[in-house]
């Protein structure tokens, strides 16, 4: 038997079905390929003149580059932020629309927008400065800081419009605080941040990626931690970072490890303002400083993330690190032992020898009066 439906339930299907029938079909999100249909071709640009200047405006995208960028990574479309580009007309000059709308980082970004409103890269807009996010971390390839050494980020961002070595007059040994100490540790000092280690190969002079170790080691990403942490406690410490030098030394690999001060990927560290950067020495340079408690090994992956791995700050203590000394506060206490031995053992070859000579002295005084009395008996036989 035929199955029916109610009268009134009938006549609802009905509704909606001839609603679905004349309601045009959605057109399908547009995706990158579209885009780089036209945007791969190395020569596209745009022109434009106001009759006094003419500007011209390279619209090639390297779609190799962008698929290592961090938007790419984290499936983020072109369109998702040039959003004004809804539909593509192909019969047009252009498919869309020629002139498109700035690009809203905050749309994503709303906390690192807001410290940035509050710092001085935001004030200078007021003197006709444009500042934007592009300024510092460019347009379509953007990448990870956090598997950046602190050249590579100073040079990315701040060095693009800062020479440090025109200022910084009050700040000794320069060249070593520019290489080793990223500049918002100083100049957002209430920043998160944490000691970066990474592997250094002495015999290539480069730094190994996180998954050149792993390929080293014989080991999966995930086997890493669970390989070294031999009394499960979440922490790398000094006998178990031993360890992994040994496996290292083993697999004929002499690295030793980089070690940088860098501040943690927080919205706060946008928050750069005159006046409030640290010019306390002591803030590092004390045995108790706060600015090495935490301390992350990171192992770099072929995307630009990177896994942190918490170890113990007694390892800084303990090894020697490249190029990386906080005089006061990365003491290597071993180092310091043998220097005290070896004062001790100076000490006690001079009081040793005192010692000797203080007790030599009726001896000596003995020999002294023997020898006088033997050159009288001589003169008198003479």
């Amino acid at each position: 038997m035929q199955k029916t439906f109610p009268f009134p339930i009938s006549i609802g299907l009905a509704i909606v079905l001839a609603c679905l029938a004349s309601a045009p079909v959605a057109r399908a999100a547009i995706e990158n390929s579209e885009c780089f249909g036209c945007h791969s071709d190395a020569s596209l640009s745009r022109s434009e003149t106001d009759g006094v200047s003419h500007m011209s405006e390279q619209l090639f995208i390297d779609e190799e580059k962008f698929s290592h960028s961090v938007h790419h990574n984290n499936g983020i479309g072109c369109v998702d932020c040039h959003a004004d580009i809804k539909t593509l007309n192909y019969k047009a000059e252009v498919p869309h629309e020629k002139k498109l709308e700035p690009v809203n980082c905050t749309m994503c970004h709303a906390e690192e927008s807001a410290a940035f409103k509050n710092s001085v890269h935001m004030k200078i807009r007021g003197k006709g400065i444009t500042m934007n996010c592009s300024a510092c971390h460019g347009y379509h390839y953007v990448t990870p800081q956090e598997s950046q050494t602190v050249m590579e980020r100073v040079n990315n961002g701040c060095a693009k419009c800062h020479n440090p070595y025109q200022s910084h007059d009050w700040l000794p040994q320069k060249n070593e605080h520019f290489a080793f100490v990223e500049c918002v540790v100083c100049h957002v000092p209430e920043a998160p941040r944490h000691i970066h280690l990474t592997f250094f190969d002495l015999v290539t002079n480069k730094l190994y990626s996180g998954q050149e170790i792993l390929k080293i080691l014989g080991i999966a990403e995930n086997e890493f931690m669970p390989m070294l942490d031999i009394n499960k406690d979440g922490i790398i410490n000094v006998d178990e970072f031993e360890n992994l030098e040994l496996m290292l030394r083993q697999k004929n690999v002499h690295a030793i490890f980089h070690a940088e001060l860098v501040s943690e990927m927080h919205p706060i560290i946008h928050q750069v303002n005159r006046g409030t950067a640290l010019r306390d020495c002591t803030a590092c340079h004390s045995s108790d400083s706060p600015y090495f408690n935490a301390v992350t090994l990171v192992l770099t992956k072929d995307d630009g993330s990177v896994d942190h791995f918490q170890v113990d700050r007694a390892v800084l203590e303990s090894f020697s690190l490249r190029h990386f000394y906080a005089l006061g506060s990365t003491r290597i206490k071993l180092l310091d032992k043998i220097g005290f031995l070896l004062l001790a053992g100076g000490f006690s070859v001079v009081l040793g020898h005192l010692a000797v000579r203080i007790a030599t002295i009726p001896l000596r005084r003995k020999k002294e009066n023997e020898s006088k009395q033997s050159s009288k008996q001589e003169e008198v036989s003479k």
